[in-house]
């Protein structure tokens, strides 16, 4: 069976966005949770996917401008995802969307029909979010392992990755990594 695999990027009290309604302590969002070797899919939920499709888009049709979102050039790693990202299948959990631009997108209605996915051939699947449908995938035990990057940084008001989950888990520590500028890259097993 395929893994379900999350990655975030939170500050050390658990907060992945700020009261801006984003991370801004985040330089770059592409995938340093060590996982594009082992996966073949991406899933989102519907409310991330429109802003995802909208800045990977922008770097995969004019990868020498800078970002509309940000008006910094992509950074390498980012340029590489974008690659990437344009190759994979992206799976989108929504009850109404029904159209995406990128052509290898499809929609996924229920959970049932992400434990029917974790039940076909391929490698490993990487849940990127957000939040709400992170937390309910745990909640349902559908997610096997959780990949976090911590910034060293108290980020006070804002919203936090685990505020909607509602069952207690236990966590398996597998991995611990000390990265670049402070950060720590944390990788649990989900049981």
């Amino acid at each position: 069976m395929r893994k379900l695999i999350t990655g975030m990027k939170i500050s050390v009290d658990g907060k992945m966005e700020g009261p801006e309604g984003y991370a801004d302590w985040v330089d770059a969002w592409s995938e340093e949770y060590g996982l594009t070797r082992q996966i073949d899919a991406c899933l989102l939920g519907s409310v991330m996917y429109a802003g995802y499709e909208q800045y990977w888009s922008a770097i995969q049709n004019e990868p020498d401008k800078p970002l509309p979102m940000t008006g910094k050039l992509p950074m390498p790693a980012e340029l590489e995802w974008a690659r990437f990202a344009e190759q994979t299948p992206h799976y989108v959990l929504s009850n109404t969307m029904t159209s995406a631009l990128w052509p290898k997108t499809r929609f996924l209605r229920s959970l049932e029909d992400i434990a029917a996915l974790k039940q076909q051939p391929g490698k490993d699947i990487y849940l990127m979010g957000g939040a709400g449908m992170t937390a309910s995938l745990i909640d349902a035990g559908l997610v096997d392992e959780l990949r976090l990057i911590v910034y060293p940084l108290l980020a006070g008001e804002g919203k936090a990755l685990f505020e909607a989950t509602q069952k207690r888990r236990g966590l398996e520590l597998r991995k611990v990594e000390q990265l670049s500028d402070g950060r720590v890259g944390l990788v649990y097993g989900i049981g």
